[in-house]
């Protein structure tokens, strides 16, 4: 009996492997935290200012932590209006893609790390991780920051 148990799980097929997002189902809270970061995302890559002020508290901001070509590290601050003005149409397109999200709740706030890749017409411009502040209310999520490093090494990976 045993044995033929054995050898019906082995010859039992495996489940197949499919691939995610490894972005949070979007029924679920942390789904329904993900959604206004990935509106986000895909408002920058219209470049539409009025789309992206249509997700974020208008007293929160944007910070970049960069890494320049001579190996230096500038910290430059925005407010969401100065953010959304610099989102100009050019000539090819910008996406940034996240990485699989690691989400932190508590009631009506949210945090959200994860890794990035920027490319423009399909070329990585840059890398690193987005760090967004969320906060809850009337049953709606609305960034109050994000805060970004900024590199051009190791890119690959991501």
């Amino acid at each position: 009996m045993i044995l033929a148990l054995l050898l019906a799980l082995q010859t039992t097929p495996a489940a197949p492997i499919v691939k995610g997002t490894g972005l949070p189902p979007p029924q679920s809270e942390e789904g329904q935290i993900i959604a206004p970061i990935e509106t986000m995302l895909a408002a920058l890559g219209r470049e539409d200012g009025a789309a992206l002020l249509a997700l974020v508290r208008p007293e929160g901001g944007a910070t970049v932590a960069s890494e320049r070509a001579d190996g230096t590290r500038a910290v430059r601050r925005f407010t969401w209006a100065e953010f959304a003005a610099q989102l100009k149409a050019g000539p090819d397109t910008f996406e940034e893609r996240l990485g699989a999200p690691a989400i932190e709740t508590d009631g009506d706030i949210a945090m959200v790390w994860a890794p990035y890749t920027a490319r423009v017409g399909g070329k990585v411009l840059h890398c690193g991780y987005d760090h967004f502040d969320l906060v809850r209310e009337n049953a709606r999520w609305k960034i109050l920051n994000v805060t970004w490093s900024q590199r051009t090494t190791g890119c690959e990976a991501q």
